[in-house]
């Protein structure tokens, strides 16, 4: 595999893993510490599950505002810096979803996971394109993929147990290791080369 493939698919795991974790457990999360409730049949969890869409989806229109302005920054500042930027803003927002009390206020965590959404659905597949032969682009991309779905299975099979058993069912936990996981896909960004030479 190229370099920059191998270096991109440990950025993917933690970037997705991380991804998982805050698709699955926000809800639950929010829920117990932000709504008194772990009971998905009450009405104090089911207010918090349509305020957590409200706060998806206003990430889903931050990134798209974000992604606007990625090419400017791209050029500035390098895409692996961009990219180490925009999930460090990730992270954090993850971790305002675990530190912040007042849901009202979860809002501006929405916004950092919003910027880093913009980087993930787009930044890497630029680094990525330019560090392969053309005549192998289809293979790699999608061998570049496998990297998206792995973390997710693995974050399938192992964070029930890990909530469960390590965090005694304090899923708010769950959160501040997608943050931790963010953080770490932030570090390894920055080992990722700059528009490498095509091979």
């Amino acid at each position: 595999m190229p370099p920059v493939l191998k270096r991109l698919a440990v950025v993917q795991f933690f970037t997705w893993f991380g991804l998982f974790a805050m698709w699955v457990y926000t809800v639950p999360a929010i829920a117990a510490d932000h709504y008194g409730s772990a009971d998905p049949a009450t009405a104090a969890y089911n207010a918090c599950a349509d305020w957590v869409g409200v706060l998806f989806a206003g990430y889903n229109g931050v990134a798209a505002i974000v992604a606007l302005a990625l090419p400017l920054f791209a050029a500035r500042i390098g895409r692996p810096r961009l990219h180490a930027a925009g999930l460090l803003l990730g992270g954090l927002g993850l971790l305002g979803f675990v530190v912040i009390a007042d849901p009202a206020w979860l809002w501006l965590p929405a916004v950092g996971i919003g910027c880093a959404w913009a980087s993930i659905l787009s930044t890497p597949y630029a680094m990525l394109s330019d560090a392969l032969p053309p005549h192998k682009i289809g293979v790699y991309m999608g061998i570049h993929n496998i990297f998206l779905v792995l973390p997710q299975l693995v974050a399938a099979t192992m964070l029930d147990v890990l909530v469960a058993r390590v965090f005694h069912s304090h899923a708010i936990y769950a959160l501040g290791l997608a943050a931790a996981s963010l953080f770490v896909a932030a570090i390894a960004a920055l080992a990722v080369p700059d528009r490498p030479a095509r091979g």
